[in-house]
């Protein structure tokens, strides 16, 4: 890969995201996690609860504990319905407690009330309870497939390691981090791109000791000189 050409607001030009994405796809179908939500059969119910948790929780936890939510709530319905002791006793072990357990209660009462189906703009996802940036984003992708940024704190260290810092402390605010998020997920395998960005950050660039000489796309990266590694 050549040194990657930047326009004058720091946005990475269209043939260098089409480039750095091909590679991160290609990686991801060989080194990428395995996942029950990930799985072709998963509902889109199921997909829906694990991004919900995976906010505040580690991938390998949810993973590990998403199965007994699924036996208790099924779907949505039953979600609504369980007691709220028995909902909080279910997100214990993935570190959650109360607050979240009444958050997760809302939605599911908000998606009852709308037969299950996920609206179908980001402002009108936004408005359902605990719909962050992150979550909105996540449930359009799911049920309709719109492309869109998953940007979380570990997307965020690939980008800014790959293609520069962020201008503001808040990623949900930054415009440069948001827009090379944005240009990185707009197309139509949006969703393996999210998923290759948060594999490489989990597995490959993590915050302490990056693992720079496997990166897929180290060529022209600037981070391992900035670190002083040196990479054959």
């Amino acid at each position: 890969m050549r040194d990657s050409p930047v326009s004058s607001d720091g946005i990475p030009s269209c043939e260098t995201i089409t480039e750095i994405r091909g590679l991160l796809v290609s990686w991801y179908s060989e080194s990428g996690r395995t996942f029950p939500w990930r799985n072709p059969g998963a509902s889109e119910y199921e997909r829906i609860i694990a991004e919900f948790l995976l906010q505040r929780t580690r991938a390998s936890t949810v993973a590990s504990h998403l199965a007994a939510v699924l036996v208790s709530a099924p779907d949505w319905h039953y979600l609504a319905q369980i007691p709220q002791d028995r909902l909080e006793s279910l997100l214990r072990p993935f570190g959650l407690w109360r607050n979240r357990a009444r958050t997760l209660h809302a939605l599911a009462d908000r998606m009852v009330s709308q037969r299950g189906r996920v609206p179908k703009t980001l402002d009108e996802v936004a408005q359902l309870p605990g719909a962050g940036q992150y979550l909105a984003r996540a449930m359009l992708l799911i049920a309709y497939g719109v492309p869109g940024a998953l940007l979380d704190s570990n997307m965020a260290r690939v980008l800014e390691r790959r293609f520069g810092p962020r201008q503001l402390s808040d990623i949900r605010y930054d415009p440069r981090l948001q827009a090379v998020a944005s240009a990185m997920t707009a197309c139509d395998r949006s969703l393996d791109v999210n998923f290759a960005i948060l594999d490489l950050a989990a597995d490959v660039c993590k915050s302490n000791k990056p693992i720079c000489s496997v990166c897929p796309i180290r060529c022209g990266c600037p981070y391992p000189n900035i670190r002083g590694m040196v990479l054959k």
